[in-house]
């Protein structure tokens, strides 16, 4: 009888029936891919001793919240990377009876990290985007919370998820080089970003590799709107660059309208290509030749890797991340 009124929690029931406890969760919950027969089981002991599914899960939500924070940062909020990266970890979250919970927020504020951290609002949280000497990163170092970066780090300590953003940049700017191209410039914005840094170093790999020299005074970074980006263009122009490479599709948008108000033509006059892709990329007068990149299966490849320090046991592995050069009219 004292058996009988022991109150058990998931974590019993899994030793008991030599199952994970992922296993006793959707079994209870009838949610998530699981065999009839081991649902049955987690059934039947449950039944057997009384308890009703619904109070087992209350005494599992007091240690865990099933809840993920996704942390974006304020500023970039429209980007399309972002939004298909989300939509992977969200999706993924959900195959595991997850929940996601958005913090938008700026680098230098992390009231509403602290908060999430704070108030156990979540089990895990993934970063979006890591900064040299980021805050954020610290913080859940600090406090011990797991957490999963997407993009580049060189912190050996820190689980991060990227694309092959060096190699991809140093492919398409090699390309480039064969076309004949010898005065490439590169327009790059907050160099603070991981992410920035390896794209920047992949164009200066593929120079190197051809033993070719990047002009310096062709490199122009921290350009986040139009008027920096006309500054750039005008400083290009002058120094009789013959192609451009943009970090991303927003800084390619950006030049693509100065040249426009300037009157240069692309690609008669000048090469461009951008270093991500995005619908807006191959809908530009002309189309620009981009880095596709599968997004959606970077969030889905982070979101796996935090559930897996949670001590989930995954479906699936994560899918090794690839990358696409798409040759378009502006590099013709």
């Amino acid at each position: 009888m004292e058996k009988d009124k022991k109150k058990y929690t998931i974590e019993d029931i899994a030793r008991e029936l030599g199952v994970s406890k992922t296993t006793v969760s959707r079994a209870l919950s009838g949610k998530g891919r699981i065999g009839r027969e081991t649902v049955e089981r987690v059934q039947a002991f449950v039944a057997e001793r009384g308890y009703r599914p619904n109070v087992i899960a209350r005494g599992l939500a007091q240690s865990r919240t099933y809840n993920l924070g996704l942390v974006i940062p304020m500023e970039d909020t429209d980007v399309s990377f972002f939004k298909e990266c989300m939509g992977g970890i969200c999706e993924k979250a959900s195959e595991y009876n997850y929940d996601v919970i958005m913090a938008i927020m700026k680098e230098d504020r992390l009231t509403q990290l602290h908060r999430l951290v704070a108030n156990h609002k979540v089990d895990g949280i993934i970063l979006t985007r890591a900064t040299v000497e980021s805050g954020a990163v610290r913080f859940l170092k600090e406090q011990g919370i797991p957490f999963v970066v997407i993009g580049p780090s060189d912190d050996l300590e820190v689980m991060s998820i990227d694309n092959p953003n060096r190699e991809a940049s140093r492919e398409l700017t090699a390309l480039l080089l064969m076309k004949g191209l010898r005065r490439l410039s590169l327009i790059g914005g907050n160099s603070r970003h991981y992410v920035t840094q390896s794209r920047k170093q992949g164009f200066l790999d593929a120079h190197r590799d051809r033993g070719f020299h990047a002009d310096d005074a062709l490199i122009f970074m921290e350009v986040e709107d139009y008027r920096k980006a006309m500054w750039a263009v005008n400083r290009i122009l002058l120094a009789e660059s013959d192609g451009i490479v943009c970090m991303d599709d927003n800084i390619s948008a950006l030049v693509l309208g100065c040249l426009r108000e300037r009157g240069v033509e692309v690609p008669d006059r000048i090469r461009l290509a951008s270093l991500y892709d995005s619908h807006q990329m191959e809908q530009n007068l002309p189309p620009v030749t981009s880095l596709h990149f599968d997004t959606k299966e970077l969030g889905r490849n982070a979101c796996m890797e935090m559930l897996r320090m949670l001590g989930e046991e995954l479906l699936q592995e994560p899918q090794r991340l690839n990358y696409q050069v798409i040759l378009r009219e502006s590099t013709k």
